[in-house]
């Protein structure tokens, strides 16, 4: 195991490990108020200190990593359900009108960030994060098609693809049996990558007030409520802010240390 991958994945443990455990413990209530102990400096009896309204960050923290967790999570699982079949047909139909329709709507998907899609959606059904975790994944689709339909083309031409068909197997069949399992480790490392931006994009929705709603705590919605008080209170947003760069951090590093270990060929470079 390369030391990108050890640290990467020892990073993203402690986020997930954090994640889990605060489904049945966390040192305090994250919704309890408590205004006498606001804006406590991190210490003995509050680990990270306190916000403005006297709830424990640390718990906020534990908590607001199962929410990133959960929308990033749930985003890249739309990304690749409707992404990767459609980066197959693309491929399957190269040059062809449905190629041309589904590279297209991803041009067209691209034109679009994905805090526009976010305030679109929540111009209509209102904030919250669902909204988020369909924004971040309709922002996924053309990412997986692509990177689908490009590995996916350079495989259509080889020997044991050209054997299928002769054996009289369709084009799906093929996609399915032969195509998807030769990609599966880009779309793997990809989805890593994927991961670690559906973090930072839940963050900075949060942050504008388009993601998770109170009294859910969101990383990126601890730096909003912090950025009047980092004069007096800078732990409101250092320690928010170093929970996001840790995760996207692990996440990256983890996703490159896959693509070395899945890659004969780029081992046998560093090698």
């Amino acid at each position: 195991m390369s030391r990108n991958l050890a640290l990467g994945v020892f990073l993203s443990s402690l986020v997930v490990l954090a994640a889990l455990v605060s489904f049945f413990w966390t040192p305090y209530d994250h919704t309890a108020m408590n205004i006498p102990d606001k804006l406590q400096a991190p210490g003995v009896t509050h680990w990270f200190g306190t916000d403005h309204f006297g709830r424990d960050i640390f718990s906020m923290i534990m908590v607001g990593a199962r929410t990133s967790i959960a929308v990033a999570l749930l985003a890249v699982g739309i990304g690749m359900g409707l992404g990767v079949p459609l980066g197959l047909a693309a491929a399957a139909r190269n040059g062809s009108w449905l190629d041309e329709l589904i590279m297209r709507g991803n041009d067209l998907v691209f034109a679009f960030p994905s805090l526009v899609i976010a305030i679109l959606i929540t111009a209509v059904f209102g904030p919250g994060a669902v909204n988020a975790i369909i924004a971040i994944g309709i922002f996924n689709i053309p990412v997986f098609a692509r990177i689908t339909r490009g590995a996916a083309l350079s495989l259509w031409e080889r020997e044991f693809i050209m054997a299928a068909r002769v054996s009289g197997k369709g084009a799906a069949r093929i996609s399915a049996e032969h195509i998807l399992p030769n990609v599966l480790n880009l779309l793997i490392v990809q989805g890593t990558i994927q991961f670690s931006l559906g973090i930072l994009a839940e963050a900075g929705l949060s942050y504008v007030g388009l993601g998770a709603q109170p009294p859910l705590p969101s990383w990126g919605r601890m730096l909003a409520d912090a950025q009047t008080m980092v004069s007096f209170a800078p732990h409101m947003a250092l320690i928010p802010g170093v929970a996001i760069i840790l995760t996207v951090l692990g996440l990256n590093l983890m996703g490159d240390g896959l693509r070395d270990l899945l890659d004969p060929r780029l081992r046998v470079t560093r090698r």
